[in-house]
This record gives C-alpha cells, sequence and structure tokens, in this order.
C-alpha cells in the first residue's frame, strides 16, 4: 500500500479534509481480475470505520464493464456460439449431417487444448488464448468441414459412389482447406515473431487453431464420410447436384454489372477506411470502462473530491536508496504532474531500492496525454539515482516502439509468404496479388469501422452501453491484424479455388465466375455467418478491450466475406479475364507449377 500513513504526502487527502486514496498494487495478474481486488474491497466492508464509505477503483475493476467479477466463462460462450453454428449448418444441410462439421469442432477444440497443456510445461501461455481456442476454434473448424462435406454431397448428387466421393472432395475441398489453414498460420506469424511474451503466446496459442483443426478434417472427417457420411445425410431435403440458383443469379448480375459492383464496392471500403488515419493507439479511457458499479462510484467520489484522472495511472520510478530527494525535485519540474511522493514504508525499500510514484494530471490513455511521459524521462535523464519508470503510460510507449517500429517489415515479411503461397494454390500472378492488396484494404476498413464504432463511440453506446474509448488499446490492432488477415483469406480461397477449377474445366473466365459464385456464395456466406456468431460469443466477456477485439474480428469476417468476396472480388476476375491465369515462367519454375500465358 502506498497513501498518506506510508508516505505522509498531503497529496492522498483532499482539502476538505474528507477523502483520502492509497495505490494497492497486484502480484501479476493471470486472468480477468486482479487477484486481491475481492479480499480489498471484503477489507474495507468489513474496516471501514462506522458512517464512512470504501471503494475500490482503478483501471482493473473498472474493466468491468458491467460491475461485475465475471464474464460468462469459456465453456458458456462455447456453447452459445455452438448453438448458432448448429442452426445455420441446419439450415445448409437441412439433414443430421450439420452435426458433423460441429462434432469436427469438438475434437478439433480438445485437441488443440492438450496441445496446448503440453506447450504450457515449457512456456507460458496467455488466459486469452483459452478463449480464442474455443471460440475461433469453433469456427474455424466448422467452416473447414463446411466446405468438405458441401463438396462431399455435391460429388455423391453428381452420381459418384460414396467413395469416388470422399476422394474427389478432399482432392478438391481438402486442398483448398490445407491452403487455408496454412494462410491463417501465416498471419498469425505476426504475433509470433515482435518482442512481446503475452502476445507471442497469443500467437504460438493461436496458429495451433487453424493447424489443428486443418488436421482434424483431412483424416477424422474423411473417415466418417466414408463410413457412415450417406446415412446420417438425412432427410435429403436439399440437393447439391445444382449450383445454388440464388448465387448463380447473383454471379450473372456481378458478370454483367462488374464495373458497377467493383466501383460500389471500392467505394465502401474506401470510406470505411478514411476513419483508420484517426486511429488512437493507447488505452482505453475510464469513462469507456465502466458504467455502473461500486468502482464507478468510487471513481466519481475521486472526481467530487479534486482527485484528477491521472491518478488512475501512475508512474512508478524505482530509484537507488538515499537519493530520492534529488529525482523528486527533478519530477516537481514537470508541470503535466499532479503530485511526486516518495514511499517510508519498509516493504517498498529492497536490495537497495525503493519506490517513488510520480502521477500525472489526466489519465495517460492515448496520444494527446502520454506526453508526460517522455517529460519524465528526459528529466531523470542523467539523474544517477533514477533507476526506471513503469506504469501504464510507459508500457504504452515501450510496446509502441518494440511493435510498431518493426510491424512493417513484419507485414511485408507476411504478405510476401502468403502470396507465394497463393501463387501456387491458384496457378497465377495476379490473383494472389489481388488477394493479398484487397485483404489489406480490407483491414484498414476494419480498423475504420472501429474508430467509428469504438474511439469515437458511434455505436458502443447503444449496443454495450460504453461510452467512446477515445483510443485503441495498444495491443488490440496487432491482434486483430494477425486473426483477421489469415481469417478472412479463408474465404478468397474457397471462391478462387473454386473459379480455377470452373475456368481449368471450361477456359471460359466469366462462366468460371458465375458457377464458382454459386457453388460456393452459400458457403461463404454459412461460413462468415459461423463465425461471427462465435464472436458475437467472444464480445460477451467482462472486458472492454475482449469486445473490442471481437467486434472487430467480427466486422472484419462479415466485411469481407460480403463486400469484398460477393462483391467486389467476382467483379475485377471478370474485368481481368484472361489475366487472371497468367503464370510467368520464371516464378511458376520456382514454385513448381505450370506456366500459363494466358493473358499475354
Amino acid at each position: 500500500m502506498i497513501g498518506h500513513a506510508q508516505t505522509g504526502d498531503g497529496a492522498f487527502l483532499t482539502k476538505d479534509g474528507r477523502t483520502e486514496y492509497s495505490y494497492a498494487f497486484d502480484p501479476r495478474q493471470k486472468g480477468f481480475i486482479a487477484p486481491n481486488q475481492a479480499l480489498l474491497e471484503h477489507a474495507i466492508a468489513v474496516n471501514a470505520p462506522t458512517g464512512t464509505t470504501g471503494y475500490v477503483t482503478g483501471l482493473d475493476p473498472l474493466a468491468q464493464t458491467t460491475g461485475s467479477s465475471s464474464g460468462p466463462g469459456v465453456l458458456l460462450e462455447t456453447i452459445l456460439g455452438g448453438l448458432g453454428a448448429l442452426a445455420v449448418l441446419v439450415f445448409v444441410f437441412a439433414s443430421l449431417l450439420a452435426l458433423i462439421p460441429l462434432a469436427i469442432a469438438v475434437v478439433a477444440i480438445l485437441t488443440t487444448f492438450l496441445v496446448l497443456l503440453g506447450v504450457t510445461y515449457v512456456a507460458d501461455i496467455s488466459f486469452i488464448v483459452q478463449f480464442l481456442v474455443s471460440l475461433i476454434g469453433l469456427g474455424v473448424a466448422i467452416d473447414y468441414s463446411l466446405l468438405i462435406v458441401t463438396r462431399w454431397r455435391e460429388e455423391r448428387g453428381h452420381g459418384r459412389s460414396n467413395h469416388e466421393a470422399v476422394l474427389a472432395a478432399m482432392d478438391t475441398a481438402g486442398r483448398a482447406v490445407v491452403f487455408s489453414g496454412l494462410t491463417v498460420a501465416i498471419g498469425l506469424l505476426a504475433l509470433v515473431v515482435i518482442p512481446v511474451p503475452f502476445l507471442r503466446s497469443i500467437g504460438f496459442g493461436g496458429m495451433l487453431i487453424p493447424l489443428v483443426s486443418v488436421a482434424v478434417a483431412m483424416t477424422l472427417l474423411p473417415a466418417i464420410l466414408a463410413s457412415i457420411g450417406p446415412r446420417v445425410d438425412w432427410p435429403r431435403i436439399r440437393k447439391e447436384s445444382r449450383a445454388s440458383p440464388f448465387w448463380t443469379r447473383w454471379g450473372r448480375l456481378i458478370v454483367r454489372r462488374r464495373v458497377v459492383a467493383a466501383v460500389s464496392a471500392a467505394v465502401i471500403l474506401v470510406g470505411l477506411a478514411i476513419p483508420y488515419v484517426s486511429l488512437q493507439i493507447g488505452q482505453a479511457s475510464s469513462n469507456s470502462l465502466a458504467t455502473t458499479g461500486p468502482a464507478v462510484d468510487g471513481l466519481h467520489a475521486l472526481d467530487a473530491a479534486g482527485v484528477p484522472r491521472g491518478a488512475l495511472t501512475p508512474m512508478i520510478v524505482l530509484t537507488m536508496s538515499g537519493g530520492q530527494t534529488a529525482v523528486v525535485q527533478r519530477l516537481r519540474g514537470v508541470g503535466a504532474l499532479f503530485d511526486v511522493t516518495a514511499t517510508t514504508d519498509p516493504a517498498d525499500a529492497r536490495n537497495g531500492t525503493t519506490l517513488l510514484l510520480a502521477v500525472p494530471q489526466q489519465e495517460t490513455s492515448n496520444a494527446d496525454t502520454i506526453d508526460v511521459v517522455r517529460q519524465v524521462r528526459a528529466a531523470l535523464s542523467g539523474t544517477p539515482p533514477a533507476l526506471g519508470v513503469s506504469g501504464v503510460g510507459p508500457l504504452q510507449l515501450d510496446y509502441q516502439a518494440g511493435v510498431y517500429g518493426n510491424l512493417p517489415y513484419v507485414i511485408l515479411v507476411i504478405v510476401v509468404v502468403t502470396f507465394l503461397l497463393l501463387a501456387r494454390a491458384f496457378r497465377s500472378l495476379l490473383l494472389p496479388l489481388k488477394a493479398v492488396l484487397l485483404n489489406l484494404l480490407s483491414l484498414a476498413a476494419t480498423f475504420g469501422g472501429l474508430v467509428l464504432f469504438w474511439q469515437w463511440g458511434h455505436g458502443s453506446s447503444q449496443v454495450f452501453g460504453i461510452a467512446p474509448t477515445g483510443s485503441i488499446t495498444f495491443w488490440l490492432p496487432v491482434m486483430i491484424f494477425a486473426f483477421l488477415f489469415g481469417l478472412s483469406m479463408d474465404y478468397e480461397v474457397f471462391i478462387l479455388s473454386r473459379i480455377r477449377e470452373e475456368y481449368d474445366h471450361a477456359g471460359n473466365t466469366d462462366a468460371a465466375v458465375i458457377t464458382g459464385l454459386g457453388r460456393t456464395g452459400r458457403l461463404v456466406t454459412s461460413a462468415a455467418l459461423i463465425l461471427f456468431l462465435a464472436f458475437i460469443s467472444l464480445a460477451s466477456g467482462p472486458q472492454t478491450d475482449i469486445k473490442v477485439f471481437a467486434t472487430g474480428l467480427g466486422f472484419g469476417i462479415l466485411l469481407d466475406a460480403t463486400v469484398v468476396r460477393m462483391l467486389l472480388v467476382p467483379a475485377l476476375v471478370s474485368m481481368f479475364g484472361r489475366w487472371n491465369w497468367y503464370m510467368p515462367r520464371a516464378l511458376a519454375r520456382v514454385l513448381r507449377v505450370p506456366a500459363s500465358q494466358s493473358g499475354a
């Protein structure tokens, strides 16, 4: 504890002498809730003098947006997502086949958890990974199963035997699933290579999701289809012998109005991407972390007592024992600080060092308020007793320097590797280039949507009852990029793989677009809806940051599966005609695929 009793500093007392605040520092947090929060609340309730009211407030308590101590939990969120997925699968298959992708997802999730259990013996894994494995794993595994089962059903509708249908489905849809899983894993390299243990552990855990899902879909699923597949395909209300009439008509419309479709989609994406330039990377403001509850009441009490919001984000200065006075004098020259205090508690002096607190006037939540950290560091530069500065604000600056300074190079590597992988999958130079560029545009539009919805509050208040965050928490953008880059590329692979297959069969680009959309339109829409429902379940978590992450992924998936994959991609493929299939001999030789001069 650091307060008036430990420091004798009158800044911990209000001018009227009726309010006092102190700092309680927790050990390392491993979950949504600070470990001692409930103990502090109980101690205050039991020991507060008669007629006084005590509160526990701060960024961690305020992060509970409803004032509750926990969210619905991993199991309940997964069940909710699974029920939504089952409803979509029943609509898609209209038979007991709907249960097979769900069963594959259960096996994939449990297998991933078993692998993670082994990893925890050699490395630390963030608690967030359990939510990602359950909910993203649910959507990804179902998506992969959905693609294979739909193709198996189509092949049987064309008169193939069950054995032949399984082989054909694995040769076509199975190949697309492998490439899709690899693109998701490649996107997560952005988390693995950056020098932040927290995000690196999420990256390793996240990479297991698509890899295990692909392994289960490529082994267990064909075995199920080959053995009991025909028996569970009952009642066969929906037939797969013909392409979807609706999506076939949609494909014809896109081909006929391809310029209008491409321009309309581009306007939507660019319009959404414009707010992206205003993205503030920082910390969600205290106003957006909670609306009700004891923590909010405590914050309002501090406001009423005249304590600045900067008290929520103090900077902790580690100094050499005996040198506190010099450090305090230097820091009191920083005008943006509300108070600088040294503790006299022996518990805060260890190994020849002691702690100081530098409290800013404003909470260090974004680029507009973080400059006080730079001022403190500059003031302490060349002051030998000062050993370092920590806290929410310094952490943000160090994180941004360590992650976002190198992120462009990481993205470049991911883009190049993804391009080469897709060039081999599509046997084309233009299609993978277009896929990567559209994915980046879609990501920019997604971040623009986050700025509108969360940072500026055009929707967060109405949907979640949360005030504008003012910024996006510094670790979220790189996480959203890593997951969304690969997940949204899934649908590109699903659609273009089928269009490529139809072009190889008929040799006509427009006809391939129409048939490809007719065969994959319902599939991609349903798959995106399943993943979206999983993210909606994740958004029921207790923290604002989790809600931002989940809504960012959900919005990005829907935007990509509708505006990009169902409108812009087929329109551009139709516009480029034979150039889609051009593969220069030099690149073809490197990728070990046949060359094609179709665009020449």
